[in-house]
């Protein structure tokens, strides 16, 4: 659609070349989510804000990983479903979980499946999620806070979703073995 090319520390836009070499540094590889992102400094800066902002809410790393895959499956985004299987496996999130959010099924754990209806609706609903969908969150142990901090993490996946839509970004060789495509296409 776009074309956008996956930047490195060499020849991306001079505000995004630390990041991207600080990146290659810590993980040893540019993620090419991160290396598209980088054709626009700001958005790079403020995905991996954001992403260090939602680190820090109170939502266990599960919880996290749950908001996050439930967002990249309503979106469609099989880079960022494919990326977020693999970090889910390098966090010790249950595989049972990881693959019921992947194929569209519900969450045996009954509070992380609150969790994952509840995410969905906000996703699909726009901001909009049905008072049982919010009730049943609150019934299952979270908290209004807590629904805020889902409303976080949606926005940064959306900030990747809608890039790698965009730039119909390459999988990753490290991710490949986590590769997802959605049951139905999305529109092109």
């Amino acid at each position: 659609m776009t074309n956008l090319k996956p930047r490195n520390e060499q020849n991306a836009p001079e505000p995004a070349r630390e990041v991207l070499a600080q990146t290659k540094k810590s993980f040893g590889f540019i993620p090419n989510l991160l290396g598209n992102m980088a054709n626009a400094p700001t958005l790079l800066k403020a995905y991996l804000a954001v992403g260090a902002l939602f680190d820090q809410t109170s939502l266990n790393p599960t919880e996290r990983q749950v908001v996050l895959l439930t967002v990249s499956t309503e979106n469609a985004c099989g880079y960022c479903v494919a990326a977020h299987t693999a970090i889910s496996g390098m966090q010790k999130v249950s595989s049972q979980v990881v693959n019921a959010i992947r194929n569209g099924e519900p969450i045996a754990d009954s509070k992380l499946e609150a969790l994952r209806i509840f995410t969905r609706e906000v996703v699909e609903r726009r901001g909009w999620p049905s008072a049982a969908s919010y009730e049943r969150f609150l019934a299952a142990g979270y908290t209004s806070e807590q629904a805020l901090e889902v409303v976080l993490g949606v926005g940064m996946k959306t900030l990747s979703n809608y890039t790698n839509h965009l730039a119909r970004t390459p999988l990753d060789p490290q991710f490949a073995p986590a590769a997802w495509e959605p049951a139905v296409a999305a529109k092109a």
